[in-house]
């Protein structure tokens, strides 16, 4: 297999995706094209989801400059393999060929939505001259679609049908897909870096992974982090890098904003602890860039003693559920007179509560309060009158 691009080239390909084919072009040269190229197939393998099936040849080439960088995917009743062949002609006759500008398949994988553009594209079929298959499908036309459509439609597929093809539980035992979309929809195609605490799979070293694959394919441009206090780091994959730390810990939450840099989205589906939470929270939150979201799953732990919740209480600061309802009175603290001010209180731009989930937008909250001479039947620090 060829080597593909390093975590910060990759981070470059989706950045360049957005501008000029020069830059975009530019950038390929600096960074290999070969390895550009292995990238590329690995994502476009990844997003067509191709099942096993009948024995099927497919070669894509990948046009660079004098050059066409060629791989030879071969579909089988064990999955699907990929090997480049080389610069030279293909051995055999394939039974459909697909090739196509490099710098336009990276645009189209990695751009914006409505970046995506086929003008170079040119498909051929290895079945031309047998007047028999025209009488009947051939395998190849469904492997052949999965893959334009990779490219050419990066954003039309919903959270709710990624999470079941890749086994999330975010849909079915509960149905966070529809708010998840309301708040993410604006940013899918934004080049953004995600971190999702909690990978799965509870205890299993060799489970989960499933949502970071949801969060991969539903974000096309996003690099994805994941942590778990187990080690998981096997389930790293081009755009995923997954890492291994305690949520509750300050010092590895450092560790992982070194790593990834400032996350533009943070997740919390970790241990469901409200201390953990709230420690998780006090790390990251700070870091999290402005305009970003920071979303709790679980909440209703925040009621269960056995998660740190409490039973009969329900504005305890001490839980999850009583923290986030203090961000509420932080949304307001210009307009609160004798309050102890909070941290947050200069980033919560917004608070939106939904079953067992929240979400926090980070935003300048620094528009000022009403006029002090606006009476609010409290004692007023600036000396006016009631």
């Amino acid at each position: 297999m060829q080597t593909t691009v390093d975590r910060a080239g990759l981070g470059r390909l989706i950045s360049a995706a957005g501008g000029s084919a020069d830059g975009i072009t530019a950038v390929i040269d600096d960074l290999g094209a070969d390895a550009v190229a292995a990238t590329v197939v690995g994502e476009l393998l990844h997003r067509a989801d191709v099942p096993a099936g009948p024995d099927v040849a497919v070669q894509v080439g990948l046009r660079h400059g004098d050059a066409t960088i060629r791989y030879g995917l071969q579909v089988g009743s064990t999955g699907v393999a990929h090997l480049p062949s080389g610069a030279g002609e293909p051995v055999g006759t394939p039974d459909a060929s697909l090739t196509q500008d490099l710098t336009e398949v990276v645009r189209s994988l990695f751009g914006p939505r409505g970046a995506q553009s086929s003008a170079s594209r040119v498909v051929h079929w290895g079945h031309l001259e047998d007047p028999s298959a025209f009488d009947r499908p051939l395998p190849a036309y469904d492997v052949v679609r999965r893959l334009v459509d990779a490219l050419d439609r990066p954003y039309d597929i919903g959270l709710a049908e990624l999470c079941v093809r890749y086994g999330s539980d975010k849909w079915g035992h509960h149905t966070y897909p529809r708010r998840y979309e309301q708040h993410f929809g604006p940013l899918r195609d934004q080049p953004l870096t995600i971190l999702e605490i909690g990978v799965g799979g509870f205890g299993d070293q060799h489970r989960g992974g499933a949502s970071l694959e949801v969060w991969r394919r539903y974000f096309p441009r996003a690099l994805v982090y994941g942590l778990d206090i187990v080690d998981k780091s096997h389930l790293t994959d081009q755009r995923v890098t997954v890492l291994q730390g305690d949520q509750s810990s300050p010092t590895d939450l450092a560790r992982v904003v070194e790593v990834m840099g400032r996350p533009d989205i943070v997740i919390d589906d970790g241990s469901h602890v409200s201390a953990h939470l709230l420690a998780s929270f006090a790390s990251l939150f700070p870091v999290l860039r402005h305009g970003g979201l920071y979303v709790m799953e679980d909440l209703q732990t925040s009621y269960w003693p056995t998660f740190g919740g409490r039973a009969g209480t329900y504005d305890d600061p001490a839980t999850s559920l009583g923290f986030l309802k203090t961000l509420v009175d932080g949304l307001h603290h210009e307009e609160i007179v004798g309050r102890t001010p909070a941290f947050t209180d200069p980033d919560i731009g917004g608070v939106h509560f939904y079953h067992n989930l929240a979400f926090v937008e980070k935003e300048r909250n620094l528009d000022g309060g009403a006029p002090s001479w606006i009476p609010r039947g409290v004692r007023q620090r600036a000396g006016v009158p009631d």
